[in-house]
C-alpha cells in the first residue's frame, strides 16, 4: 500500500540516477532548500551505480538485436529499487521519467502531491530494460515531447511543481491557488513598481483600492490572455457561476465556446 500524504505532513522524494551531482545544485536553492528545512520535504539522491553487479558499476549494455546506444540494466535498477524501499517504513510510488509517460501537467503535480512518498527513476541513454519498467515501475510520466540527456531535469520538474503545492511551503497561502494553470488557463498579468514604466503605465483598477473590480479585471485579462497566447487551453478552463456571468457581460463567454469551452457541471 502506497500511503497518501495528511495536511503538513513532509513528503519524501527518492531520486534514483547515474549522476546525483547534477541535482546537488537546484537542491540547495531557493524554495526547494527552504522546503527541507523546514522539514516540510525531504529529498534523497541515490546513485543506480551502487547497486550494480559488476567490479565496474555497469549500469547499462548494448540492446539486444543491435542497434544505436546503450539501454540501463535491470539488475542495478532493481537492486536499488528494492534497497530504496527499505529505508523508510512507507512504501513509495515508483515513477520513472519517460517521454512514453503520462504527459506531465499541473493536476498530475497536484495528484502526485498527495503522496507521502515518491520514487524517481532517471533513465539514461536508449532507455531502461523493459522487463524492470513492467516490474518495479508504478507509472511512467513525461514532462514532454523533446528530448533531455536523462531524466534528471525531469525529476527536477517534479520535485519543485510538487513541493509548491505543499501546505506552508510558499510565502502566501493562495499563491498556488491563482498560479497559471491553476484553474486550467494562463494567470493575468502581473505588474509592479514603478507605475510609470517608459511611458507605460499600469492599469488604473489596480490602484483603485477595490478588491472586487480589482478581481474582475484580472479574470477578465487572464481569460483574454489564454485566448490570445494558449486557446489550446481554453477547453479545460474551470469557472464560478459568479465569474461565469462576468464573462458573459464582457462577451468573453461565447469566445471561449467558439475556441472549445464547455460547461462543466460543477459550473
Amino acid at each position: 500500500m502506497q500511503a497518501e500524504a495528511a495536511v503538513g505532513e513532509t513528503i519524501r522524494f527518492d531520486v534514483l540516477t547515474i549522476f546525483p551531482e547534477l541535482l546537488d545544485s537546484p537542491l540547495k536553492e531557493g524554495i526547494i532548500r527552504r522546503a527541507q528545512e523546514a522539514g516540510q520535504i525531504g529529498v534523497f539522491c541515490h546513485n543506480i551505480r551502487e547497486y550494480a553487479l559488476d567490479k565496474h558499476a555497469m549500469t547499462d549494455d548494448r540492446p539486444f538485436g543491435g542497434g544505436e546506444g546503450m539501454v540501463m540494466k535491470p539488475e542495478p535498477l532493481a537492486a536499488a529499487v528494492q534497497a530504496v524501499q527499505e529505508m523508510a517504513p512507507q512504501p513509495g510510488r515508483v515513477i520513472l521519467l519517460s517521454p512514453q509517460g503520462r504527459p506531465y501537467s499541473q493536476s498530475v503535480a497536484q495528484e502526485l502531491a498527495g503522496f507521502a512518498r515518491l520514487l524517481l527513476v532517471c533513465g539514461r541513454y536508449e532507455g531502461v530494460d523493459e522487463r524492470f519498467a513492467a516490474r518495479y515501475v508504478d507509472e511512467e510520466i513525461s514532462i514532454g515531447d523533446y528530448i533531455l540527456t536523462g531524466g534528471e531535469l525531469a525529476a527536477m520538474v517534479l520535485i519543485d511543481s510538487i513541493t509548491r503545492l505543499r501546505p506552508g511551503v510558499l510565502g502566501c497561502a493562495d499563491s498556488a491557488d491563482y498560479d497559471t494553470f491553476s484553474r486550467g488557463g494562463l494567470k493575468y498579468p502581473q505588474y509592479t513598481r514603478p507605475r510609470l514604466f517608459e511611458g507605460v503605465a499600469a492599469p488604473e483598477v489596480l490602484f483603485s483600492g477595490d478588491h472586487g473590480a480589482v478581481a474582475q479585471w484580472r479574470l477578465i485579462a487572464a481569460v483574454e490572455r489564454t485566448l490570445a497566447k494558449r486557446p489550446d487551453l481554453v477547453a479545460r478552463m474551470r469557472f464560478s457561476p459568479s465569474e461565469l456571468k462576468i464573462l458573459q457581460r464582457q462577451g468573453l463567454l461565447a469566445k471561449l465556446r467558439e475556441s472549445g469551452w464547455k460547461s462543466q457541471p460543477e459550473n
